[in-house]
């Protein structure tokens, strides 16, 4: 049997048709990572949820995939606000947060991808750069009309993400302009760009816990990511 995995996904104004009103919506390369590796894909939409409504929720998947997307709201890390930061979307923050904290209990496997990783620190407690142009001095992680940045990451062996990938990731896709700074409450850093930026974290004592800051949908020749998450979740069946 297929495992289904729930993904995460966006709640704004879109286009179908003759209609141009609020949609929930997600980039179809998610989809496909995950159908590509053996998945059954269910696109879980922002809404307003309790602790209990997430642990029902999760109990019907068998793994989950937290998306990229909008900025993290900083009062949920206790700063204010960067004047470059994008407005946030709480009910998409209040989903999520509440599905990271139910699978680390749950002990489901999940995957986070670019804000994916950045919600799960949050999560635990930790802190994000809000402005990555303030500490690398230029926007080599967010080129700006949808063009990803490729580069190459340094993998800490013995992690899981080094099982799976090794200790190298040679052409990851990146987008973005926040990025972990404080780790929370254990979550491990195992994987950092070049210039020491934070690229992938894991849940310490999760079978399957891990988040990276790049976007493997963007490079779907390589599913190696999408299927351990898959094989964990047949695992966890």
């Amino acid at each position: 049997m297929k495992p289904v995995i729930g993904l995460t996904s966006y709640r704004q104004r879109g286009q179908t048709g003759v209609w141009d009103t609020e949609m929930a919506m997600l980039p179809a390369f998610y989809l496909e990572g995950v159908t590509r590796a053996g998945g059954i894909a269910v696109i879980l939409p922002p809404q307003q949820v309790d602790s209990e409504d997430a642990r029902n929720l999760l109990a019907g998947l068998d793994g989950l995939v937290i998306t990229g997307g909008r900025d993290v709201e900083a009062a949920r890390y206790g700063h204010e606000s960067h004047e470059k930061a994008e407005k946030p979307d709480r009910l998409r923050d209040l989903l999520e947060d509440e599905l990271i904290t139910a699978a680390i209990q749950m002990k489901l496997p999940f995957l986070g991808i670019c804000r994916g990783a950045q919600m799960l620190n949050v999560n635990r407690g930790g802190t994000l750069i809000q402005h990555l142009p303030d500490v690398v001095g230029d926007n080599r992680y967010l080129q700006g009309g949808g063009n990803f940045a490729h580069m190459q990451m340094s993998v800490r062996e013995g992690s899981l993400l080094s099982s799976i990938v090794g200790e190298q990731v040679d052409n990851a896709a990146l987008y973005h302009h926040q990025a972990i700074d404080e780790p929370g409450e254990g979550v491990q850093v195992v994987a950092y760009s070049p210039d020491g930026i934070v690229q992938a974290v894991e849940v310490e004592g999760h079978p399957f816990g891990l988040a990276v800051q790049w976007h493997p949908e963007q490079t779907l020749e390589d599913l190696r990511l999408f299927e351990a998450l898959i094989a964990a979740a047949k695992v966890g069946d």
